[in-house]
C-alpha cells in the first residue's frame, strides 16, 4: 500500500454470538461469585484476589503499552493501539472487584489483626507500612494514577480521530515519559500489597519485577489474541501481514524468556541463601500436591510456549500466535493461583469457587471490548503514524 492511498478501515460491530458469549460468561460468573461469597466468603475472597490481580495485569499492562508506543516512537503498533486502549478500560472492574476484598481484609491478611501484630516482632516492624489505613490509601493512589494517565491517553487519541492534530501525539509522548517511572513504582508496591503480604513474614526483592513481567506478558498475549482474531474476521485494514505478526510473536517470546529469567533468579537466590525466613514460602509450594502445580507452571509458563515460539516461522503464523497467547494467559492465571492459594489451603483446591472469577474475567473483557468497538473506531485513524504502521516491513 503506498503512502498516497486512502486508508480504508472497515467499521463493524463484533459478531452477535461473541457479544452473547461475553454477557453469558459475565452473568454466570457474577452468579457464581455471589454464591461463593454466600457459602464460603473466606475461600471466595482468596479467589477474588486472583481474579482481581489478573484483570489488573491486563488493564495496567495495556496502559503500559500505550505509553511505550508513544515514548519509543513505535510505528508497527500504531494500527492496533485502539485495541490496547479498549483493554485499558478494565481498570474500572479492577476498582470494583477491590470492594469485596476491602470488606474481607481480616480474612485475607494476617497483618490486619492488631492483636497478632502486637505479639509478633517482625509484623510490628512492618506495621508502619502494613496497616489498613496506609494499605487503603496506597491502593487509591494506584487506581487514581493509572486511571488518570489512561483516560488522558485515551481522550487525546480519540480526539485525534476527528482533528488529526499532531500536537495530541506530542502531549501523549510527554505524558508517557511521566507515566513509565510512576508505573514502575506503583505496580511493584501493588504486587507487594496484594500478593506478597499474604505471607507477611516472607519477602523477596524481586517480587515486584516478577509480577510486572507477568503483567506485561499477559497483557501482550491478550492484545495479540484480539489482534489476530479481529484481523481474521476483517476488522482491520487488509495490510496486516507477517511482519506485524512476527513483531507480536518476537515480543511475546522475548518477554516469556525474561519472565523465566526473573522467576528462576528469585528461586535460585532464595535456594542458595537457604534462609528459613525465605525458603518456607517455596517449601509450602513443593509439598502436599502443590509440587504438581509448580511443575505445571514451569511447563506451561515457559517450556511449552518457548518451543511453540522459538522459530521464526512460528512467530508469523496466526494460529500459533493464538494458541501460544491463550496458553500463556491461562498460565498467568495458574501462576496467580499458585501465589495466592497456598496461604488459604495446604493442598490444592478446585471447584466452582475457582471457576467463578475466570469466567467473570473473560466475560468482562469481551463485554467491555464489544461496547467500545460499537462506539469508537477500532483503528486510530487520525494518528500521523498510521500509514507507516500499515506499511510496516522488517
Amino acid at each position: 500500500m503506498s503512502a498516497h492511498e486512502t486508508v480504508i478501515i472497515p467499521k463493524k460491530e463484533l459478531p452477535a454470538n461473541i457479544v452473547t458469549l461475553g454477557w453469558g460468561l459475565t452473568i454466570v460468573g457474577l452468579a457464581l461469585v455471589a454464591v461463593s461469597y454466600l457459602t464460603d466468603s473466606h475461600r471466595a475472597a482468596f479467589n477474588n484476589i486472583i481474579g482481581f490481580t489478573f484483570l489488573a495485569s491486563i488493564a495496567v499492562g495495556a496502559v503500559f503499552y500505550i505509553a511505550l508506543e508513544y515514548i519509543a516512537g513505535a510505528v508497527w503498533t500504531t494500527p492496533f493501539r485502539r485495541v490496547i486502549e479498549f483493554l485499558g478500560m478494565l481498570l474500572i472492574p479492577v476498582a470494583v472487584l477491590s470492594i469485596p476484598l476491602f470488606l474481607n481484609l481480616h480474612d485475607l491478611f494476617h497483618w490486619s489483626h492488631t492483636d497478632v501484630v502486637a505479639k509478633d516482632a517482625i509484623l510490628t516492624n512492618k506495621s508502619p507500612y502494613l496497616n489498613e489505613q496506609s494499605f487503603t490509601i496506597r491502593f487509591i493512589i494506584y487506581i487514581v494514577v493509572w486511571g488518570l494517565f489512561y483516560f488522558i491517553f485515551r481522550r487525546n487519541s480519540l480526539k485525534q480521530d476527528v482533528s488529526n492534530d499532531q500536537k495530541l501525539t506530542k502531549k501523549n509522548i510527554a505524558l508517557a515519559a511521566a507515566f513509565i517511572p510512576a508505573l514502575a513504582i506503583s505496580i511493584s508496591l501493588f504486587s507487594i500489597d496484594w500478593l506478597m503480604s499474604l505471607e507477611p513474614h516472607w519477602f523477596s526483592t524481586m517480587f515486584g519485577v516478577y509480577y510486572f513481567t507477568g503483567t506485561i506478558l499477559t497483557s501482550l498475549c491478550v492484545i495479540t489474541y484480539f489482534v489476530v482474531v479481529l484481523s481474521e474476521k476483517g476488522f482491520f485494514f487488509k495490510g496486516v501481514n507477517e511482519n506485524h505478526y512476527y513483531s507480536f510473536g518476537a515480543l511475546m517470546f522475548g518477554l516469556l524468556s525474561f519472565w523465566a529469567y526473573i522467576a528462576f533468579s528469585q528461586f535460585m537466590l532464595i535456594w542458595y541463601a537457604n534462609l528459613p525466613e525465605e525458603t518456607f514460602w517455596y517449601i509450602a509450594r513443593w509439598e502436599n500436591g502443590w509440587e504438581y502445580v509448580s511443575i505445571a507452571i514451569v511447563l506451561l509458563h515457559f517450556w511449552i510456549p518457548y518451543f511453540m515460539l522459538v522459530s521464526r516461522p512460528s512467530k508469523m503464523k496466526p494460529s500459533n500466535l493464538k494458541r501460544s497467547a491463550a496458553l500463556l494467559i491461562f498460565a498467568h492465571f495458574l501462576d496467580l493461583y499458585w501465589l495466592v492459594m497456598p496461604t488459604y489451603s495446604k493442598t490444592p483446591v478446585f471447584s466452582y469457587y475457582e471457576l467463578a472469577f475466570p469466567m467473570l474475567s473473560i466475560g468482562l473483557i469481551i463485554v467491555l471490548f464489544a461496547i467500545q468497538a460499537k462506539k469508537y473506531n477500532i483503528v486510530p485513524v487520525g494518528d500521523p503514524k498510521l500509514q507507516r504502521g500499515i506499511d510496516f516491513h522488517l
